[in-house]
């Protein structure tokens, strides 16, 4: 007779991996503020000349709502290109971090979008959104509920591929 798959007990870990500190998460943000900070300043430039070019030269500042969308776009693609493509930011490569869906699997562009209107939302809160891992029983964020999608520390062996 065949084994009974009904009685076999869960797995006794999480099946998407564990989840990284908040140290280590908040560290790799560091990392990548650096470079967003960066790609902000060159796509705010870039609108800047093209702002400038299309009044005639009258213009010499980017109206502040371009600048917002110009922002919030430059936000939304920088993470969104590195989470489609292997789930994790330069950032997230270095600290072995890597975003997947709650099941482990590969995350989507809604799940994107998702995601970065929590981290707005949590952020928004005073960072309540993301001292909300501390006391939650899953280590989740927000923003982790909100898209379906969660942190997990990959083991050392995984940098070196």
């Amino acid at each position: 007779m065949s084994k009974d798959i009904v009685n076999e007990p869960p797995p006794a870990t999480d099946p998407a991996g564990p989840s990284p500190s908040i140290l280590r998460h908040f560290t790799s943000m560091i990392y990548d503020s650096l470079l967003v900070i960066a790609l902000i300043f060159v796509v705010n430039a870039l609108g800047l000349g093209v702002a400038v070019q299309l009044s005639g030269g009258e213009r010499e500042v980017l109206p502040p709502l371009a600048g917002q969308v110009l922002t919030a776009l430059s936000l939304i693609l920088f993470f969104g290109a590195f989470w489609l493509k292997n789930g994790q930011t330069l950032g997230m490569q270095a600290w072995r971090i890597k975003l997947v869906r709650s099941d482990g699997g590969r995350i989507n562009a809604g799940q994107v979008l998702l995601r970065c209107l929590g981290a707005a939302i949590s952020a928004a809160c005073l960072g309540l959104g993301y001292w909300w891992k501390l006391v939650d029983r899953n280590h989740r964020y927000w923003h982790d509920y909100l898209s379906g999608t969660e942190l997990i520390l990959l083991p050392k062996a995984s940098r070196d591929k």
